[in-house]
């Protein structure tokens, strides 16, 4: 990854999540606000603007400064949760402007953790983590073999199968843990948006 890479990448996140405005806005009024669609359509927007103008080409200071951009975009929870996981990874990726794909998936990994103690959530609780976490872990498992094609493949399918499994499990965080027992049986909004950001990256490595 370098700055062109992270470029494309978030261009390709930022069109999954306008295609998908309405769908995420359906699945948040189940048990929120409806406004989950909004916040991370003018996020993702938002960090694809600055990136494309953006002349820096290291890393730590790029993702530092799309935390930035991203919480000022989408004043919400899960816009807090995704600045905080991209502050995550500004700092394990502080100083470098080419990162391999085992750095890649060490800087997700450090954004996960940071996720995880900030916002005092783990995988199982039917948030966006329960996407991330799965996605990331396959991604650590493939990084190795040096193909970024085949791991983020992998990952954004770990992702898919992590947001599908959210129906099963019961809403503990916000406004959707009001719900109880009722929110099981529904998809997670958060979920979905981990997805896509993972088949974001896919799609713009292959």
């Amino acid at each position: 990854m370098n700055a062109e890479s992270l470029k494309k990448a978030m261009r390709s996140i930022s069109g999954l999540m306008a295609e998908n405005k309405d769908y995420l806005v359906e699945l948040d009024a189940q048990n929120g606000d409806g406004d989950l669609g909004i916040s991370m359509n003018s996020g993702y927007a938002a960090v694809s603007d600055y990136l494309n103008a953006a002349e820096e080409t290291d890393l730590g200071k790029l993702f530092m400064k799309c935390s930035g951009v991203f919480n000022e975009a989408a004043p919400s929870s899960l816009g807090t949760i995704t600045a905080f996981g991209m502050m995550g990874m500004a700092k394990a990726l502080k100083g470098k402007t080419e990162a391999s794909l085992e750095d890649v998936a060490g800087a997700m990994d450090a954004g996960l953790a940071t996720i995880m103690e900030k916002a005092k959530s783990k995988p199982g609780e039917k948030t966006i983590l329960d996407a991330l976490h799965p996605a990331v872990e396959a991604l650590k498992e493939n990084a190795a073999s040096g193909d970024a094609k085949a791991a983020f493949a992998l990952a954004a399918a770990a992702a898919a199968d992590g947001s599908e499994n959210t129906k099963s499990m019961r809403s503990v965080h916000g406004r959707a843990a009001y719900y109880g027992d009722k929110s099981i049986g529904l998809l997670d909004g958060g979920s979905v948006v981990g997805k896509l950001i993972f088949e974001g990256i896919s799609r713009s490595v292959q």
